[in-house]
């Protein structure tokens, strides 16, 4: 039941067409072949103090086709939009715990009440309301992503919502941070890896589409590491007590998109749906 609840989900989160902005404008720095194509496989680049440098326009490596399937059902592919196909997501997008069996997941029974609601249709995804994705969700799915980074801060532009602010000057949490969507987030490099630390939430999120749970006492903790021009592999770990009995950890990969740029979105523009859903 799940499955198809999950396939419903994802054509109702991509009903709309992605373009893209600046479209073969050729991003400067990329190293190139002599026909011109960037070469994803190129040392990784180098900011100004030495540290790997992890801007570019970033895509999450999505899960095969058949891969999918095999998930979530031979239904999963029924109903495509152009350029947001099912394999255009990661399975994580859909189900953040995919990889535990269904009698392993952390999931505490709180949690799992508040699942089984989502997946019955009582409650709806916040993008549905033109809300954002959240963390990591937005980063999970067929939108892009732009990292921007600067001394003492990088930026995180989702195409989903919103501009996550790392602060990298060294700087602390605050003892009692204002209830976000996209939580506070500091962080500090170890070696080649960015270390990131994120708390604040406001608990209206969701962790998939199908809808686990995020509290306001989540804390996330991502490692990013740009491992050449091309790749960035990123490890979460989510540790919410409210709703989970322990921390889990999923990991991905994003790809670069050269020569092109992150898209200007605003769901609420032409906004057609919301008097089909249900009160």
């Amino acid at each position: 039941m799940w499955k198809k609840t999950a396939v419903l989900i994802v054509v109702a989160l991509v009903g709309q067409t992605v373009q893209a902005q600046w479209v073969k404008h050729p991003t400067p720095g990329t190293p190139r072949t002599p026909d011109g194509r960037p070469i994803l496989t190129a040392r990784t680049p180098r900011a100004p103090n030495g540290k790997p440098d992890l801007s570019g326009v970033w895509h999450v490596q999505p899960t095969p086709l058949a891969e999918m399937k095999r998930l979530f059902g031979d239904s999963v592919d029924v109903v495509q939009v152009p350029g947001m196909e099912i394999d255009t997501v990661s399975k994580y997008g859909i189900n953040i715990l995919q990889d535990f069996k269904p009698e392993d997941a952390p999931l505490r029974p709180a949690g799992g009440e508040i699942l089984k609601r989502r997946l019955a249709g009582a409650e709806q995804l916040p993008l549905t309301y033109c809300l954002p994705g959240g963390v990591p969700l937005s980063t999970l799915l067929s939108e892009v992503s732009k990292i921007v980074q600067t001394p003492g801060l990088m930026l995180i532009m989702l195409e989903l919502g919103g501009t996550r602010q790392i602060y990298t000057d060294g700087r602390k949490h605050v003892a009692d941070p204002s209830p976000s969507w996209l939580g506070y987030s500091v962080g500090a490099w170890e070696g080649e890896t960015l270390v990131v630390d994120t708390v604040g939430f406001n608990g209206r999120s969701w962790l998939d589409a199908i809808g686990h749970p995020q509290s306001e006492a989540a804390h996330l903790v991502e490692r990013y590491r740009r491992r050449d021009f091309g790749h960035l592999d990123v490890e979460i770990t989510i540790d919410d007590p409210t709703f989970y009995t322990k921390p889990f950890t999923i990991k991905v990969t994003h790809e670069l998109q050269p020569d092109t740029d992150i898209l200007e979105y605003f769901c609420s523009e032409n906004e057609k749906d919301i008097h089909r859903l249900r009160p």
